[in-house]
């Protein structure tokens, strides 16, 4: 099996339950001396419901909080189909408010991860494990909670530090800075704990999805790239270093082709991966194809369920795969369609409208454009016409459809990356740009240029002859797409409030108008969180 981390349910059954309505029951679900976590299966099962949890929404809320809140995404109603309420345009245009779904889901998804970890620690701490054993998922469990916690922190800024399980008394809202200078303690705390990336196959499986140094050193280098965002103050060389210390290990090295690392049968063995969360049909969450795909290609892609046709890239952001002979341009669906050869590529065999409708002329080839025209029913609508306004858009197969995809779930087996080398490349790059000292790793003196075009290179684009800051945002945009960095990297560069160009009008009068007030950069405390805890205060501008 490519993946390890499906969830199991005999120790979620032990300690998962909180609540009932009869008390005079006997107690046969309760850990005591006797069935404690002894075996690397009983950790392994244990730990589950923090990957679990992990897997339930970072691929679909959380993914749509960092990128469908900026160029990158947008999913645009289609005659009043796919408005849901208007949360993705209050995300698009960022007049989302403390009710929106994904600012209280997310929230509650994250801290429940928190909550996850404290009370598993809790147990852990009670076995009757050796100390060594305890003390090695105590720091995979803790590095678990950090990257939980940056999650929080970088959506929401100033939150709640919550270390104990149970809670007793109501966590009170912290400054950003202080989540920041907790969260690199913890890290820094476990890393000599935590397994480094093998040659071993089969120890690669073992840690696959779970925390390494490598982890670490990569969450440490993004929070380091980002220090002057979260605390004011920079630390562009400790980016470096970071960085660094992922490069050390040569276990990390690009693979060869840029595809592989997000077919749905990616996992252990895509070498640039440092850390990830893995999907099939067992494992719930990616559902990138069900909500962005086009539905009159299924049968050509191999498959017989019902797809979207809604979510798409901007015109503007699309722009930007504009290198000629660049791998990376291939991971969207634009222009003239085609068969595809089963290998991320594609034959010369045209793929057609279905014909015999009046609006459909025979043999009309589907020809999807980049422009989005507002001419529908809603705001933020482009219509629901067959042979335009259904094709406008360009649709992003960079987690290219699975072939196992069935109606009843339609999920994908694409692992999601959340750390990978490639980022490490550009992060270390643009904190060079930035100020701190190009360093030699491995014998290989890395400038910025040099660790683009090894991008480049790989991607079989056109090498590039210089890079600047805003090159590498763009250079940014082009590897990291739909890998739920795109508002971080706005927000770092100062641009995340810049309006972008609005769809265009098509004749419709839209009064949506992007908000602009940099208090955006924070996501607000949901309503639900402030109404049950008084010690929770809400962030500027909400």
């Amino acid at each position: 099996m490519k993946k390890i981390f499906i969830a199991c349910t005999a120790f979620a059954t032990m300690i998962g339950t909180y609540s009932c309505t009869k008390l005079n029951v006997p107690v046969e679900s309760q850990y005591v001396q006797s069935n404690f976590p002894s075996t690397d299966a009983d950790y392994t099962a244990l730990l589950g419901s923090i990957y679990s949890n992990l897997s339930s929404s970072y691929a679909v809320p959380y993914w749509r909080m960092q990128d469908m809140s900026t160029d990158e995404a947008i999913l645009p109603a289609r005659d009043g189909n796919f408005d849901d309420g208007g949360q993705y345009r209050q995300l698009h245009y960022h007049t989302w408010t403390f009710d929106h779904p994904n600012v209280i889901g997310v929230w509650q998804w994250g801290f429940g991860g928190i909550n996850s970890c404290n009370r598993i620690m809790s147990v852990i701490n009670n076995s009757s494990s050796s100390a060594a054993k305890k003390a090695s998922s105590i720091a995979e469990v803790k590095a678990m909670r950090a990257l939980y916690l940056y999650f929080m922190m970088d959506l929401y800024g100033n939150v709640p530090i919550i270390t104990d399980f149970p809670v007793t008394t109501q966590p009170a809202t912290q400054p950003r800075a202080k989540v920041y200078e907790f969260i690199e303690s913890e890290l820094k705390s476990v890393l000599p704990l935590l397994p480094a990336k093998s040659n071993n196959s089969a120890t690669n499986v073992a840690q696959y999805g779970r925390p390494t140094k490598g982890m670490v050193f990569a969450l440490l280098a993004k929070m380091y790239l980002n220090s002057g965002v979260y605390t004011g103050t920079t630390r562009y060389q400790e980016t470096v270093t970071m960085c660094d210390s992922v490069q050390a290990n040569t276990n990390y090295f690009l693979d060869a082709k840029f595809r592989d690392i997000f077919l749905p049968t990616n996992g252990p063995q895509i070498n640039e991966t440092v850390f990830a969360v893995p999907y099939d049909q067992q494992i719930p969450g990616n559902q990138f194809t069900r909500f962005g795909f086009f539905y009159y290609l299924v049968n050509a892609y191999g498959f017989n369920v019902g797809l979207s046709i809604a979510m798409s890239t901007t015109p503007e952001f699309y722009n930007r795969f504009n290198i000629p002979g660049d791998d990376r341009t291939k991971t969207w669906l634009a222009g003239p369609q085609y068969y595809p050869d089963g290998n991320g590529g594609f034959t010369n065999q045209p793929v057609y409208f279905p014909t015999g409708t009046a609006t459909v002329p025979p043999n009309t080839q589907i020809n999807i454009i980049p422009t989005l025209t507002l001419t529908g029913s809603k705001p933020m609508d482009l219509g629901n016409d067959v042979l335009t306004s259904q094709s406008e858009g360009v649709r992003s197969i960079k987690y290219y459809p699975d072939i196992n995809i069935i109606q009843a779930t339609r999920l994908n087996s694409n692992d999601v990356p959340v750390f990978r080398l490639a980022d490490i490349y550009l992060m270390k790059a643009e904190a060079i740009l930035r100020g701190a000292a190009p360093t030699t790793i491995n014998g290989d003196a890395q400038t910025p240029l040099t660790l683009v075009n090894k991008l480049r290179t790989r991607a079989h684009a056109q090498a590039a002859t210089s890079i600047d800051l805003d090159g590498l945002l763009d250079e940014r945009a082009r590897e990291l797409s739909w890998e739920a960095w795109r508002r971080n990297d706005l927000i770092r560069y100062g641009l995340f409030e810049k309006e972008y160009p609005l769809p265009v009008m098509g004749g419709k009068t839209d009064d949506l108008k992007m908000n602009t007030d940099p208090t955006r950069r924070l996501y607000p405390i949901p309503s639900t969180e402030l109404k049950t805890n008084p010690n929770l205060k809400q962030n500027p501008g909400y």
